[in-house]
């Protein structure tokens, strides 16, 4: 069988205002447009990801919490309503998916070898969360292409972050092999926003933009030095000050995803494509890819995920590297938190 490939692995954050400004069928409320800035920039990942032709989606989302380990969608086919406990007057969405349900279940047994609690879910009358569903409206909405499902472990919230990353970098490696092993072609979605500072009292009318803008001035500055390091490569640069960001820009990263994500890309210092950024609701949202595929590194190899560390990207450019863990312990970032 050929190795799996991931191609590519997007910032992909989930406001359903998104979803609810482009008055898609499956969602109820109706509105008069808005947040034109990211809705635009989703329209380009769209473009992007039509042009990869994955086997799958896999996503890791906050907004299914999972107080002990890490759980995965298992039921094939999934559909009902989703609705935003916070913003039901929003999004109200009737969903219908497919679930890759071997690959899933190939994740939660990586994630076992590698000593993580994991978990199928196989409720068929599950809702799927609010979170999952706009992301992925958002990437692709004609809902075409089989996903994996991943749940927000709460360990960097109950530990504390750097425990709680050390599971996420982990749940990436175990991402990682699974697909190594499926054969199939991937892309992987990270579920979050940024700064994570917002209002707490909703305009009158919610599309009003001329009321958006960032709540807090402090988490602006700390999105645009981290997006700044982001479209320069600057990987490891990113994790090192992941933690401060985290603290200081409330950011919605520490629930996990953007560190699975890299870790399962064996955290490439490449260049991002910066799509778009807006606020919304005053928090801070960028969509961004990073495309493996074109720096030669979305074949994956056999062995542990840290093999090769460091070495230049397949296509010599020199400039694409992946960095490994000084030792194998999950609980240090490949080296990159100290």
């Amino acid at each position: 069988m050929a190795q799996g490939e991931i191609l590519s692995g997007f910032l992909a954050p989930h406001p359903p205002h998104l979803v609810y400004g482009e008055n898609p069928e499956q969602n109820e409320p109706r509105s008069q447009g808005g947040w034109e800035p990211l809705r635009w920039a989703y329209e380009r990942a769209r473009a992007s990801l039509a042009e990869l032709r994955p086997d799958v989606l896999l996503i890791h989302t906050p907004h299914w919490i999972t107080q002990v380990g890490h759980h995965f969608l298992g039921v094939r086919q999934m559909s009902g309503k989703s609705v935003d406990p916070i913003f039901p007057n929003l999004f109200r969405y009737q969903f219908s998916l497919e679930v890759d349900v071997d690959l899933a279940q190939a994740c939660a047994e990586e994630g076992r070898k590698l000593g993580l609690v994991t978990k199928m879910m196989r409720n068929p009358n599950f809702r799927v969360d609010y979170g999952t569903i706009t992301t992925l409206h958002m990437i692709r909405p004609e809902w075409d292409i089989p996903i994996v499902c991943i749940s927000a472990n709460n360990s960097p919230y109950y530990l504390n972050t750097k425990e709680g990353m050390g599971e996420m970098d982990l749940l990436g490696k175990g991402t990682r092999e699974a697909i190594r092993k499926s054969g199939k072609r991937a892309v992987l979605l990270a579920s979050n926003t940024l700064s994570h500072w917002h209002f707490h009292e909703e305009p009158a009318i919610p599309e009003d933009m001329s009321q958006e803008h960032p709540q807090n001035y402090e988490g602006y500055k700390w999105d645009m030095r981290m997006i700044e390091l982001m479209r320069k490569g600057k990987t490891r640069e990113v994790f090192k000050l992941l933690p401060q960001f985290i603290d200081e820009a409330f950011a919605e990263v520490k629930s996990g995803a953007f560190t699975w994500m890299f870790a399962a890309m064996q955290y490439p210092e490449i260049a991002a494509e910066l799509y778009g950024y807006g606020t919304v609701i005053g928090t801070g949202n960028a969509v961004m890819e990073w495309p493996l595929h074109k720096a030669g590194l979305s074949r994956l190899d056999a062995g542990p995920a840290y093999e090769g560390a460091g070495q230049p990207a397949p296509n010599g450019s020199g400039h694409a590297t992946r960095y490994g863990p000084r030792d194998g312990a999950g609980g240090t970032l490949h080296g990159l938190v100290d």
